[in-house]
């Protein structure tokens, strides 16, 4: 699991074809890395990812056919920039929400619009994808814990102040790019209470005011 605050910006050294999938090599800049051991998870950019070599300032791991399809990993380029996080620990303040690295899938950068010292930023996503999100709540966008202002139809808008922009990789984002998305899990679980007739009974006003309904 992770908080979506984002801990550095690294960089992509390398993707190299492994039989089919790829073994992706970042460069983690300034993350400390002396409490990660292999095996450990990494998130790249909002995907958990497993270390399977680390060194002083890097490491590797595997990404399957499954993760390239269903993120941007497959699209990035050797120098690209990407946020990196480590896995939480229980001690750990939960800045952000409870992320757990699965992307659910792609959304694309629509606009990008000063607002004061701010940026408006609007996202286009998948009807699959839209339904889970709502406005006040959380989303994960490449692996940034950020609250949604508004939501219409398949699109949604965040506000990003100026030390978000500038220490993760938004800085790098284009209107245009794909960008990895995951929904708050709190909301699929809702969704498969309500589906299964076991939830309790929910006011319907409530659910409509908090995108349920």
């Amino acid at each position: 699991m992770f908080t979506g605050i984002i801990q550095t910006v690294g960089r992509i050294v390398r993707l190299e074809p492994r039989g089919g999938d790829v073994r992706l090599a970042v460069d983690t800049a300034d993350l400390d890395l002396a409490d990660v051991q292999l095996g450990d998870s990494i998130a790249v950019s909002g995907v958990c990812l497993t270390a399977i070599t680390l060194e002083p300032h890097g490491f590797s791991a595997d990404v399957s056919n499954e993760t390239l399809s269903l993120t941007s990993l497959g699209q990035l380029k050797a120098g690209a920039p990407v946020n990196l996080e480590k896995a939480l620990r229980l001690a750990d303040r939960l800045g952000g929400h409870l992320v757990s690295g699965h992307v659910d899938g792609l959304g694309k950068v629509v606009s990008i619009v000063p607002d004061g010292r701010s940026q408006r930023w609007t996202f286009e996503v998948p009807a699959a994808i839209s339904r889970y999100i709502a406005a006040k709540g959380s989303v994960c966008i490449d692996g940034a814990s950020l609250t949604v202002n508004e939501v219409a139809g398949h699109r949604f808008g965040v506000n990003l102040i100026p030390h978000t922009v500038e220490h993760t990789a938004f800085h790098a984002r284009r209107v245009g790019d794909a960008v990895n998305i995951e929904v708050d899990v709190i909301a699929r679980y809702v969704e498969r209470l309500l589906a299964s007739g076991e939830a309790p009974k929910l006011d319907e006003a409530f659910l409509k005011q908090h995108g349920f309904a």
